[in-house]
């Protein structure tokens, strides 16, 4: 069985709702979900948009391998309504990254796990803190929780539904 961290987000329509929606397909096709963080409410990264974000970080327990969850994960985005119409960032009705898969480093053109992104975004290690503080990226050798204390990220990342109601 395999431990996997991804981070969720959504600008657009019924945010809640997306995060709901994306928790339960997540559950009925890739695992069994583990740990739900916090909704937290944050700024844009890295773009301009409208909306905030809403994010929130969740561990799974899979039988499936990497590959496979990706092709699920990017399958539950599709059906969930998400396009990918530029190469930058842009608003989207959900977004579902995997950010760590056991201890696994894999660098190919499909799939880069740990994120790259991982430690210069505070709206994921903000809710990734709060389930997985120890958990160590395999890469930079560094808790969760120390990724946080060193980000530089400046986005406003805020709590927007504790745990206990965040179980959507």
């Amino acid at each position: 069985m395999n431990t996997v961290f991804l981070s969720i987000g959504t600008n657009l329509g019924q945010r809640e709702e997306n995060l709901k929606k994306s928790v339960e397909m997540l559950e009925m096709e890739a695992g069994t979900v583990q740990a739900l963080s916090s909704v937290y409410e944050t700024e844009p990264w890295e773009m301009s948009a409208n909306n905030l974000f809403l994010n929130m970080a969740v561990e799974i327990k899979t039988m499936l391998n990497p590959n496979a969850l990706l092709k699920t994960v990017l399958d539950i985005e599709t059906r969930m309504g998400r396009t990918r119409e530029s190469a930058g960032y842009s608003s989207r009705i959900i977004d579902i990254d995997i950010l760590f898969f056991n201890n696994q480093i894999i660098n190919n053109k499909n799939l880069i796990i740990p994120h790259r992104f991982i430690p210069h975004r505070r709206f994921v290690l903000e809710p990734l803190t709060e389930i997985a503080p120890q958990f160590i990226h395999p890469v930079l050798r560094k808790s969760v929780e120390s990724l946080l204390k060193l980000c530089t990220d400046k986005c406003v990342v805020k709590i927007y539904k504790s745990p206990l109601s965040a179980k959507l």
